[in-house]
């Protein structure tokens, strides 16, 4: 039972740090692959956030193309080559004016030297704080 115990412990510690994954093929470093907005107020409009993607390679890295998984969903990108050692940035904009829902927006971000793309997502919950009229 203690082997069964530890096994699974093992396996739920393997497939977190793989979720926490930054480093991607020996070519690129994420200081996150996640941003959490938290509790986002519609009213607010859109909001911002930054990821930041250093060379870990020996060659120049390039950012191809970010590709957001819906429309409420924007990025710009480092377009120039990123030197080994050197740092891009990848500028995520949420509009938060569907609704109040929580949300999860995925955005695959193709590297040169890659050749999957490396997932990125932003989340959160949007609300509403307007009353309504009575």
């Amino acid at each position: 039972m203690k082997r069964i115990a530890l096994s699974i412990i093992l396996l739920l510690a393997g497939a977190t740090l793989a979720a926490a994954q930054t480093d991607f093929g020996g070519v690129a470093r994420f200081n996150t692959t996640v941003h959490d907005f938290g509790r986002i107020d519609i009213k607010d409009g859109a909001v911002s956030c930054s990821f930041s993607v250093t060379n870990i390679a020996e060659v120049p890295l390039n950012i191809q193309a970010v590709i957001s998984s819906c429309g409420c969903t924007t990025a710009t990108w480092t377009r120039s080559d990123i030197a080994p050692g050197a740092s891009g940035t990848i500028e995520v904009s949420f509009t938060n004016d569907e609704g109040p829902y929580p949300f999860d927006k995925a955005l695959r971000v193709y590297l040169s030297g890659l050749d999957k793309p490396v997932v990125i997502h932003i989340k959160g919950i949007a609300y509403s704080s307007r009353k309504k009229a009575k």
